[in-house]
């Protein structure tokens, strides 16, 4: 489960098969201005945020796609659910996101509101089990 945010330009809609019209229950699909303001609120209303180049079932890099793997793993052992932010919808997100979180790659992970990091990170706190103690400590 994962809750998905992306934006639709209209002339980028040949391209992606996910269109603003269509939402699923779990899926919200928003518009942002890419705000540090909006960027926090995302962060702060969930415990789990992956912002990724794509979305979970399609992720469009390898970096992404492994830190897709790692938070549906960990949701679903944990009976949670993340929120996923395309950060390829709109080409003001990335620089948005960097530099408001003074990381300069993509995906980025944030638990209980921190960033921890990329996938590698994410994936070595999942094996080692820092990712469960982190998201267990609100």
């Amino acid at each position: 489960k994962f809750r998905r945010y992306c934006i639709r330009p209209t002339w980028r809609r040949h391209r992606y098969p996910y269109q603003e019209e269509s939402k699923a229950p779990e899926q919200g699909v928003i518009h942002m201005d890419w705000t540090p303001e909006e960027l926090q609120a995302i962060v702060s209303e969930h415990r789990l945020v992956l912002f990724m180049k794509g979305v979970p079932g399609a992720a469009q890099c390898g970096f992404s796609n492994r830190a897709a793997q790692v938070m549906e793993t960990f949701a679903k052992e944990n009976e949670t659910v993340f929120a996923s932010v395309d950060v390829l919808s709109d080409r003001r997100a990335i620089p948005s996101i960097c530099a408001w979180s003074d990381f300069p790659t993509m995906p980025q992970i944030y638990v209980n509101g921190e960033l921890i990091g990329g996938s590698d990170i994410a994936l070595e706190m999942y094996e080692d089990g820092s990712l469960k103690e982190m998201y267990d400590n609100e």
